[in-house]
């Protein structure tokens, strides 16, 4: 993070804030490489508050150059046109993504709107916050596709998706994690939209152990996947991505709909469109989902990969 590179920075989220998004958005996507200098930084607009990570440790320097940066944000009339109230930096190289609070009250939870639907984030307890917002024209897709349909969100964490299906109209949504914390928050997401919560079902299971239960649930008109790319002891990409996609046509109805995500950036989307066609040839691969347009990337492959599949009749 040269002078040059903050100079940059700077003026990107002078603008970004004047006017600010309505709704939570991401303000700078340094890791899209767009942004010589700033590949390791990303600023998330999360209506009031605004979330500055650094993605590996910076010198004491450009750490220094980079706070007296933010402080200047504060005193800009941008910063004061945006309503903003709270400025955070998490430094995600560490163990436990410290977060730093430089301008506002302390807040463990905060209500985020997307879509005009509402989610509860965490901010300094967790490394990320609950929605990954990369993926807002993946749940918009699931939200328009939903209608009547049954529902297996795999790999569920908070819900998001589960929230855009109902909000869709989902006859009934199935979700699934093993992790149960990020499970109820799921809940308290549903309860946030005045969801009704006979339509939700919360699983949480290892995938690979529960198979039973997750097919007694089915058949599926529309399957949700979005893995982690590598969660050690529960999910490792380029190994266990096969054993989920072989069991979809189990799962699915005919004309049944499959929405596969991967975020790994040394993994292209031809990866996943290969191993359906071996693991499951009776998918057939529809497209691939535009990302945001505030997530821009030096590589098309480089981002988030939604691709969407179909199980002909």
């Amino acid at each position: 993070m040269n002078s040059e590179a903050l100079a940059t920075l700077h003026q990107h989220l002078l603008t970004a804030l004047d006017p600010a998004p309505a709704e939570t958005r991401r303000l700078f996507h340094g890791r899209g490489r767009v942004w010589p200098g700033l590949e390791h930084l990303t600023v998330d607009w999360m209506q009031g508050v605004v979330l500055v990570a650094l993605f590996r440790e910076p010198a004491a320097e450009e750490l220094a150059a980079l706070k007296q940066l933010l402080q200047e944000l504060t005193n800009s009339q941008a910063w004061r046109n945006s309503k903003a109230h709270s400025l955070l930096l998490q430094h995600r190289y560490t163990a436990h993504s410290d977060t730093e609070w430089l301008l506002g009250e302390h807040r463990d939870h905060w209500l985020i709107t997307e879509s005009g639907l509402r989610y509860k984030l965490d901010f300094g307890r967790n490394q990320n916050t609950g929605l990954f917002l990369d993926m807002r024209y993946g749940r918009d897709w699931v939200r328009a596709q939903a209608s009547g349909k049954r529902v297996l969100n795999l790999f569920a964490y908070t819900c998001g998706f589960s929230v855009a299906a109902i909000a869709g109209g989902a006859e009934q949504v199935v979700n699934l994690d093993m992790a149960k914390g990020p499970l109820n928050r799921g809940r308290e997401n549903h309860k946030l939209n005045g969801h009704e919560m006979h339509r939700v079902s919360f699983l949480g299971h290892d995938l690979f152990n529960s198979w039973g239960k997750v097919t007694r649930s089915g058949p599926y008109e529309l399957i949700i996947i979005d893995p982690p790319s590598f969660q050690k002891g529960s999910f490792v990409l380029d190994k266990d991505y096969q054993r989920v996609l072989r069991r979809l046509p189990q799962l699915l109805s005919p004309g049944g709909q499959v929405l596969a995500c991967m975020n790994d950036p040394l993994v292209a989307s031809q990866f996943l469109i290969e191993q359906t066609a071996r693991e499951a040839p009776a998918l057939r691969f529809v497209e691939r989902l535009d990302n945001p347009p505030e997530f821009a990337d030096a590589s098309a492959e480089g981002g988030l990969k939604a691709l969407v599949f179909t199980l002909d009749n």
